[in-house]
């Protein structure tokens, strides 16, 4: 089985079409939160994902741009992202946005030899939890309730590994930021993960490209990938919209 995981889309069109395109083929979609907010294409980024995802866990943007808790810890930039958002989305986004679930969630498997996953849009023990480094790692790691769990959240590509007394923290590297590229992390056993695909559409890790990964749980291993997209065009979005500046330069500069 082949599943695509996504997360932190927010809102841009350009760098999910281009994923989807760069992604192949694939038997399950995994969106692990936050499809709208700081991004001008709320609606078009929806009604892209839902017809599409196997299973989607909320974020917090999505919760927040649909009404369900205030933006009262937000920023000032995620706060005029948000109230605009909640404006321009459908009401039939909104209340599908409304009814996605927290996570942590488990996908069905698709044969009994399968290993069981988790997906949760933070941590696996509090969906508004970053998981940074080894040390917001150390209990998850012990306590999720899979050997593999997918997050999101930081809009960083990394992972984070555990088996006995040793811990890994897992970074891919790319030979440059310029064209498609991947790198390849395999599964072993008896190691517990915890796997970062990396924002699809705001990138925080100095890499403006949109970042995704394949899970394949029959060659046992995770592939993480980076495509470029159209930021030029998810820029002028913005400014079009008369969001704030700040929210389209930070595509340039994947931070």
């Amino acid at each position: 089985m082949r599943a695509l995981v996504l997360s932190d889309i927010h809102g841009n069109l350009e760098a999910l079409t281009a994923v989807l395109n760069a992604a192949g083929q694939w038997d399950a979609l995994w969106n692990l939160g936050d499809l709208v907010g700081y991004g001008a294409s709320p609606n078009q980024v929806v009604e892209t994902v839902r017809p599409l995802a196997t299973m989607t866990v909320r974020g917090n943007h999505d919760r927040i741009c649909c009404g369900l808790t205030s933006t009262r810890n937000f920023n000032p930039l995620a706060r005029a992202s948000a109230k605009w958002t909640m404006q321009e989305l459908s009401a039939e986004n909104l209340e599908w946005l409304r009814g996605l679930p927290q996570g942590p969630l488990q996908p069905e498997r698709s044969s009994e030899d399968e290993a069981r996953v988790t997906l949760a849009h933070g941590s696996p023990l509090n969906e508004d939890h970053y998981i940074q480094n080894m040390r917001d790692a150390w209990a998850p790691l012990q306590q999720m309730a899979t050997a593999i769990a997918f997050v999101g959240h930081t809009h960083v590509q990394c992972g984070f590994a555990q088996k006995d007394h040793d811990w890994y923290e897992l970074r891919p590297r790319y030979p440059s930021r310029t064209g498609s590229q991947m790198w390849r992390l395999p599964i072993a056993a008896e190691v517990r993960y915890l796997i970062n695909p990396g924002a699809v559409g705001q990138p925080r890790d100095f890499d403006w490209r949109a970042a995704f990964a394949i899970y394949d749980s029959e060659a046992r291993e995770v592939v993480y990938h980076r495509v470029p997209y159209d930021v030029a065009r998810a820029q002028a979005r913005i400014r079009k919209a008369k969001l704030p500046e700040r929210l389209a330069a930070r595509l340039r500069e994947g931070r």
